[in-house]
């Protein structure tokens, strides 16, 4: 499998308490900001990875979901490739409406890992700098 970048995913009971958690107590800096304007989903700088902080789960009193983000090269070659290998696909390749490719695995205790592929027009490959 070729990496291009990675990230880890936390899914909180409560996204706002979360998100000012690490933003404003630990002090982390938004590397990028997504989604619903009204529970934007937020990715922080973690030193040589990222962090993102969004979506939401229940509060049953368990530590928050983790999942973990890795992006290739073509998402559905990985899919190829790792349905012949007998790993368990949660969720099968399908651009998002944000406009990423996504597939969902499982690692063998039940963590969840999202492939990703970035459309060569998407957004995230693109120089915001500068733009209205």
């Amino acid at each position: 499998m070729d990496i291009l970048s990675s990230r880890v995913i936390l899914r909180p009971s409560d996204l706002r308490q979360s998100q000012a958690f690490y933003r404003d107590v630990l002090g982390l800096a938004i590397s990028r900001e997504f989604g619903d304007p009204n529970a934007p989903g937020l990715v922080f700088f973690l030193g040589n990875g990222l962090l993102e902080v969004s979506g939401h789960r229940e509060n049953d009193g368990s530590p928050g979901q983790l999942e973990l983000w890795v992006q290739v090269r073509d998402v559905e070659s990985e899919h190829q490739r790792l349905a012949k290998g007998g790993v368990t696909i949660l969720r099968e390749p399908r651009t998002e409406p944000w406009g990423l490719i996504e597939m969902w695995i499982e690692d063998p205790d039940g963590v969840r890992i999202v492939l990703v592929e970035v459309p060569a027009d998407h957004p995230i490959r693109r120089d915001q700098r500068g733009l209205d």
